[in-house]
């Protein structure tokens, strides 16, 4: 971060004079007074407990001034209304000032996946920075543009929403050249009530954005009422501007073609999905003037954000395809696709753990039973059903699939249910089957691979 303490005060229109303290350059922003270190700005948010309490804390370990809505005597700070919004419009301010292109996404699956690609894609040309983590919201959006080193010529940066408006205030913050939707699903939808709503909070996206800048969107009616009109839209999908040609999966890679790469792509990922986010990703490149091979390469050699859909393997012979970041109806059924088109080796089966979706509102428990037409006996041998809302899937399974091969234990605070699960599961499992893990982050499916594991 190259700024001074006056020029933040500029900035964000300070309430209090700072002509009394030394005009001295800040090295980053902090909103967690154990991360700083001598020369740091104090960001004092209000969370479980107010950032406030922890001024001093920070001054004892070197911070150089602080934000604050209230006096600070005996220390350098700049006093404002709302920490907060202040942060943001310093860090909307910061993007102007260093003059970085911005590539915003967002979607209700792949905006990570497809944000590394593009990151991937455009490091092999320009000098590019990225969302780390889940960096996604109204503090984390802001602290990865205060964070991007001082040479950031491209910065992608990932936007969530749990509400509507979020992406409406991380888009003005931000300011994308080029934004990027890359699927409408169900995420969220207790908070948002239908899809059609959660299409309209996603395209806020190009909010922020002037008149040359670009969206790229799937093809896909429900967001065309909320489709800008004085920027330039690029659609993908069959029949659009940009589309897959062709695809060859296999366990833990695929090989496609898109009509904007002169040669296939070998992609080290599963699932066809990443096929359309890679190809989302190149066509952000192109329109950046990054070589086809450049491009073609990053995706040949790209490393994906951990805790995303992966492979992992038991010390037994087992394959476990882990996606238990989040879960939602549309990605539930783009694994499950993925999955039981996949062999095991030998006399191995298939077997899949799907624990509850959460956040579907009041049409969640019919949302899960909706997944019976993804379950097919022919290419699943086994099913587990884990949690509260997916229970009546479970009973329809049972009809559908033969006797003793669909299982159903709930999530209990006591446990009881869970160790029971974990016996059966290791009672099943033998070697060459594949597994796969699917279930929204809370249900806490990572302890299940961390045992297999």
């Amino acid at each position: 971060m190259k700024l001074t303490l006056h020029e933040i005060a500029r900035v964000v229109e300070t309430q209090n004079s700072v002509s009394e303290f030394d005009d001295v350059p800040l090295k980053n922003i902090e909103f967690d007074s154990r991360k700083i270190t001598p020369g740091d700005f104090f960001l004092p948010l209000k969370g479980q407990r107010d950032g406030h309490d922890f001024i001093a804390q920070a001054f004892e370990k070197g911070a150089a001034a602080t934000f604050s809505e209230k006096p600070v005597p005996g220390h350098p700070y700049i006093l404002v209304e709302d920490c907060l919004k202040a942060f943001q419009q310093l860090a909307s301010y910061y993007l102007e000032r260093k003059r970085v292109d911005v590539i915003a996404v967002t979607g209700s699956n792949g905006k990570t996946s497809t944000k590394d690609m593009i990151a991937s894609i455009l490091a092999t040309t320009y000098k590019t920075y990225q969302t780390q983590g889940n960096y996604n919201n109204e503090i984390g959006l802001p602290y990865t543009i205060m964070h991007m080193p001082a040479e950031t010529e491209k910065i992608v940066l990932e936007m969530g929403q749990d509400r509507m408006g979020d992406i409406h205030l991380l888009s003005e913050i931000a300011k994308p050249h080029i934004a990027v939707v890359t699927l409408i699903g169900e995420a969220h939808l207790e908070f948002f009530g239908s899809r059609e709503r959660i299409a309209q909070g996603k395209m806020q996206i190009t909010d922020g954005m002037d008149s040359h800048g670009i969206l790229i969107a799937p093809e896909d009616p429900i967001i065309d009422p909320y489709l800008p009109e004085n920027q330039m839209v690029i659609r993908f999908g069959a029949d659009q501007e940009i589309f897959v040609e062709t695809i060859q999966e296999a366990k833990d890679s695929l090989i496609f073609k898109t009509n904007i790469l002169p040669r296939p792509v070998h992609l080290p990922l599963t699932g066809k999905y990443n096929a359309t986010n890679a190809m989302v990703a190149s066509y952000v490149g192109k329109l950046l003037a990054v070589a086809d091979e450049d491009i073609i390469d990053a995706l040949e050699h790209i490393q994906l954000t951990k805790n995303r859909t992966e492979w992992k393997y038991t010390s037994n012979g087992v394959s476990i395809l882990s996606d238990i970041y989040n879960a939602n109806p549309t990605a539930m059924r783009l694994i499950l696709e993925t999955f039981t088109k996949i062999e095991p080796a030998g006399q191995g089966r298939k077997i899949a753990l799907l624990a509850d979706m959460k956040e579907l509102g009041s049409d969640s428990i019919a949302m899960h039973s909706q997944l019976i037409t993804s379950l097919e006996p022919d290419h699943l041998d086994y099913l587990i059903c884990y949690g509260s809302d997916i229970s009546e899937l479970a009973q329809l399974a049972s009809q559908l699939f033969p006797l003793g091969h669909v299982y159903y234990f709930k999530k209990t605070a006591e446990e009881d249910q869970f160790r029971e699960m974990m016996a059966c599961l290791e009672h099943l499992l033998q070697a060459d089957d594949h597994l796969l893990l699917k279930g929204s982050h809370s249900m806490q499916l990572e302890r299940i691979l961390e045992q297999l594991l």
